[in-house]
């Protein structure tokens, strides 16, 4: 079987759960021909990912190879991004190789990433909110190795092209701001949250942010063989922990 053929016949959708809500996990499914796609990532890859795989299959490739393709679109790719990344998509251990795998090949250039977003936008296009989750997604990734650049700026832009969102959606994604009815708690104190009186420094709040991120990460409480009800309360945490970044970020224009 081809390494394409396993990706595609292995890799399935997504659940609710984490900060996106996204994670990508695995089931059984029809894996492609042997070397249907050649081992390489061509232009062509997204329309067969689209026909040979399910939308939950697509929507697992698909992001895999933006975030990749993102990633190496300002240089080389740095661990910041691969950690972000694994942050926001979270891959199951049984899953980390593949998914690393195709990570790693769709990294090797920034180009043909076009389709993946024009098929991802095509196949979900009744759903708009989970699409503007992963735009935003792509742009904590693209932060998180300094500010964006203007290739990460046209990057981002053809994604808004390819997933068919409107300008609101747009500026959402790009200031981490909630969705209507998302499930932000206005009231909650967000610097409370991250264990800071208000007046803390720029740095010393994202230096609280990443490390209550470490401690409450639900794949690291799980590897540590936390039980399964812990790990839930600790999904809702880093959720909490995020929405009290993102916050911050917004009044302060982080």
């Amino acid at each position: 079987m081809s390494f394409w053929g396993k990706i595609i016949g292995g890799i399935a959708g997504f659940a609710t759960g984490g900060p996106l809500g996204a994670v990508l996990g695995a089931a059984a499914g029809h894996a492609a021909d042997a070397g249907v796609m050649g081992g390489r990532l061509g232009p062509n890859a997204a329309t067969l990912a689209s026909l040979l795989g399910s939308k939950e299959q697509l929507f697992a490739i698909s992001v895999v190879v933006l975030s990749a393709k993102l990633a190496k679109c300002d240089g080389p790719v740095v661990r910041a991004e691969i950690d972000a990344f694994k942050r926001l998509f979270r891959i199951p251990p049984e899953n980390m190789r593949d998914v690393a795998r195709l990570f790693d090949e769709a990294r090797e250039t920034a180009e043909d990433f076009e389709p993946f977003a024009d098929k991802l936008g095509e196949a979900f296009a009744d759903n708009k909110a989970m699409l503007e989750d992963v735009l935003a997604a792509l742009f904590q990734i693209a932060r998180v190795d300094g500010p964006l650049t203007k290739g990460e700026v046209r990057f981002l832009q053809r994604v808004q092209l390819g997933f068919g969102l409107r300008a609101q959606e747009w500026e959402r994604a790009r200031d981490g701001q909630a969705r209507p009815g998302a499930g932000e708690s206005p009231g909650l104190d967000p610097y409370r949250v991250l264990g800071l009186p208000a007046d803390a420094t720029d740095e010393q709040v994202r230096a609280a942010w990443r490390k209550l991120m470490r401690e409450n990460h639900p794949d690291t409480l799980a590897a540590r063989g936390v039980p399964p009800e812990f790990v839930k309360r600790a999904t809702d945490k880093v959720a909490e922990i995020n929405a009290a970044w993102d916050r911050i970020k917004r009044d302060r224009k982080l």
